[in-house]
């Protein structure tokens, strides 16, 4: 796992800038604290951070491969589970490998196939290759979205980067955010390809960007298709299993140590007892990690969104798998720390947090990094498998709107409640979003026969697997590589996604219950306490303290009146919410107090060009 970044101008040589590349490429310091690099050649110039993971020593970027023809030069982040497989293959075609890194893998493989590389491929990965036979930059984004990838057009050329910070490093960025990018921040929508910075542009997921000096081509090599699904229960559970087994084996591969991220739900504690059987073959334990909060026994209060707490489960879990178990606890004042929120905003680039839930993440991923390289993590099962609350609530099933923002409203409270009213009329949420589902759900194939109600079920899951993951495939991102901690994401797998994806709804939910597939594949290696638990979503503090925090550094917020988050923020409405008896605090006045504390650390360390116009 690596940061990249890069420049291509067709108007002038890069060597002579240097220290611009060179400034881009620290910004990916983080993500890369093993190792950096940088490669320049006329029109061209790439910068690489590296964490160093498969093959330690050889691994090193940018990796170059010269031909008759010209240098093919390569920045690659991620992984590719598959690596040795195709190096078999690269090998019996007749290419020859000076390193044991899949890296060397990916560049033979562009050698070998171009452009059709990517069909090829299994993992998580973002990466660019300037081609000099060609003079054409081609910029590659797996099927999921897994690792961020970003680009932004210049009049000569275009400037690219993991993380829209390394591209803001150069001079010809500019740090801008107009009325679209400010609904996307308010929205929870995730438009595929919009980067909220103006000008800048996400390389979508599944999609191929190329850039040579007649212009820019795009080319989508993986979408999530509907198609006929012939296999009875008993034989999906089965596949879902033997799918399952695969993945988790592929994905404990790396040099470094690894472990697994517990939460004690179904898709965690799967994860961790498949991962454990297959390492005590090898004679080796699993390791796992799981977060919890000082006091959280004592404050905890059942609800519809959270009935019961992390903390049994995940000890069930470690004593069945035998695992080497600690939890990371954490206290109210730890969450609210302001160099934490600051730390969050910087990895994201964006105040598009989820307030304490975003600060426990970051803590959590910054104490395993002290023990383990890379960690598994659960993530997405609840999108492939259909497992969030809003699967099975009516209102949120014949809604005209994406599903999760009936609950999120529900839950939590509408982000736009702490505009400036003035501000909100501008943005016209409503009909933004509107007109984002109108676009999402435009391409959705239905099966001939499919019933009205499958094929609104087809929906929701397409939907939450091509809009809402990506959300948090991008939060998971950032958190951890901003502490360098390489995360991967077994259930996001295209081949267990498109065959789950294609299971009737009813095959998916045959019990009555959430993730029936997952639960009934895993069955025979998971604690019974977690076979019968409710899905429960990622924890947060209910600590009255970390609401306090919250409320004192919102006054001195205020006490600041000039302050531009002002400009966007109705001042009255934080200041009600700030001034409250803290008993009171609601979950949608403590979403607001986030939230205005969010905008105004991003207005702190970016200086953004805000354009309500």
């Amino acid at each position: 796992m690596c940061g990249i970044t890069g420049w291509v101008s067709f108007g002038r040589d890069l060597r002579a800038e240097g220290r611009t590349l060179d400034a881009m490429t620290e910004t990916m310091a983080c993500r890369g604290p093993d190792d950096r690099g940088t490669w320049c050649e006329g029109p061209a110039a790439l910068g690489h951070r590296r964490l160093a993971v498969i093959d330690l020593p050889g691994g090193r970027q940018p990796m170059t491969a010269v031909t008759p023809d010209g240098t093919v030069a390569l920045v690659y982040s991620g992984e590719a589970y598959n690596f040795t497989e195709l190096r078999r293959e690269l090998t019996d075609r007749g290419h020859r490998f000076s390193t044991d890194s899949d890296t060397e893998v990916v560049l033979r493989g562009y050698l070998e196939w171009g452009e059709d590389l990517p069909q090829r491929l299994n993992g998580m990965y973002a990466f660019a290759v300037w081609d000099g036979r060609h003079d054409t930059l081609v910029m590659v984004r797996d099927r999921m979205g897994i690792k961020p990838f970003y680009y932004y057009p210049t009049p000569d050329g275009v400037l690219f980067g993991s993380e829209p910070k390394a591209i803001l490093a150069n001079p010809l960025a500019r740090a801008r955010v107009r009325l679209d990018g400010l609904r996307e921040l308010f929205t929870l929508v995730k438009t595929p390809g919009h980067a909220v910075w103006d000008g800048m542009r996400e390389v979508e997921p599944g999609t191929v960007v190329t850039v040579s000096r007649s212009g820019t081509r795009r080319r989508v090599y993986w979408q999530l298709e509907t198609r006929p699904h012939l296999d009875d229960r008993a034989d999906s559970i089965a596949t879902v299993r033997s799918l399952l087994d695969d993945i988790v084996g592929r994905q404990l591969v790396a040099d470094v140590p690894r472990c697994i991220l517990l939460s004690g739900g179904l898709d965690s504690s799967a994860m961790t007892a498949l991962a454990a059987r297959r390492l005590a073959e090898r004679g080796e334990q699993v390791r796992t990690f799981a977060v919890d909060f000082a006091g959280q026994a004592d404050h905890f209060v059942a609800s519809e969104l959270r009935g019961t707490s992390d903390t049994p489960f995940v000890h069930d879990v470690a004593r069945a798998s035998g695992t080497d178990h600690q939890d990371i606890v954490l206290d109210s004042q730890a969450l609210a720390d302001p160099d934490v929120r600051a730390r969050m905003i910087r990895a994201r680039d964006l105040p598009a947090g989820f307030g304490d839930m975003d600060a426990s993440l970051y803590l959590l991923f910054r104490a395993v990094r002290e023990h383990s390289t890379v960690a598994l993590s659960g993530e997405s099962a609840d999108e492939v498998f259909g497992g969030y609350l809003q699967f099975f609530d009516e209102e949120a099933r014949r809604g005209d709107t994406f599903p999760w923002l009936v609950r999120f409203g529900r839950d939590f409270g509408d982000d736009a409640d702490v505009l400036r009213s003035d501000v909100a009329r501008e943005l016209d949420l409503a009909s933004y979003v509107a007109d984002s589902y109108r676009t999402a759900v435009a391409g959705i194939q239905r099966l001939d026969g499919e019933s009205d109600f499958e094929y609104r079920m087809r929906r929701i899951c397409h939907l939450h697997l091509t809009r809402f993951v990506r959300v948090l495939l991008d939060r998971k991102d950032r958190a951890s590589m901003a502490v360098g901690l390489e995360v991967r994401v077994p259930f996001c797998d295209h081949r267990l996604v498109e065959y789950v994806y294609n299971t009737p709804w009813s095959m998916k939910s045959f019990d009555g219950r959430e993730k029936s597939l997952l639960r009934e594949a895993t069955a025979d290696v998971i604690p019974r306490s977690v076979y019968d638990r409710v899905k429960s979503p990622y924890p947060s503090t209910q600590d009255p303290k970390y609401a306090v925090a919250l409320q004192n550094h919102v006054k001195d917020l205020l006490a600041r009146p000039a302050h531009p988050v002002f400009g966007l923020v109705d001042r009255e409405r934080i200041s009600r919410a700030a001034h409250s008896d803290a008993p009171r605090v609601t979950q949608a006045s403590r979403r607001g107090l986030e939230r205005t504390l969010d905008l105004a650390q991003w207005w702190d360390i970016y200086s953004p060009e805000v354009q309500l116009s």
